[in-house]
């Protein structure tokens, strides 16, 4: 189970961000996130690409509004990068869904 949370928008669709741990050959901990109709369709987005064990479990970690402005802005609507460690300031860029496919599926 992935700790994170949604966030409903005014015009009707959500952000959904989840914090995933270590990926197959991937960093060790990834924030990602997705905008979609609802929060089943955005669950069904990342089972769809192979992340079939993710599940959203209550709205402990919301999108902050960065976030959910990073996705919005985004053509896929699904972004990701490392997640950060406790309340530190993050400044690395949020990147394509496919970066993260294409560095899991790498051998390392």
């Amino acid at each position: 189970m992935a700790a994170g949370g949604f966030c409903k928008l005014p015009h009707g669709t959500v952000v959904v961000a989840l914090n995933l741990p270590i990926l197959a050959g991937g960093p060790a901990g990834v924030r990602v996130l997705v905008h979609a109709q609802n929060r089943a369709r955005a669950l069904t987005r990342l089972s769809n690409l192979g992340m079939r064990a993710v599940f959203l479990r209550g709205n402990a970690q919301p999108p902050t509004p960065d976030e959910i402005t990073a996705v919005l802005h985004h053509p896929d609507g699904l972004i990701w990068r490392t997640a950060p460690d406790g309340e530190a300031i993050v400044t690395e860029l949020w990147r394509p869904i496919r970066d993260l496919l294409r560095r899991s599926a790498t051998p390392a």
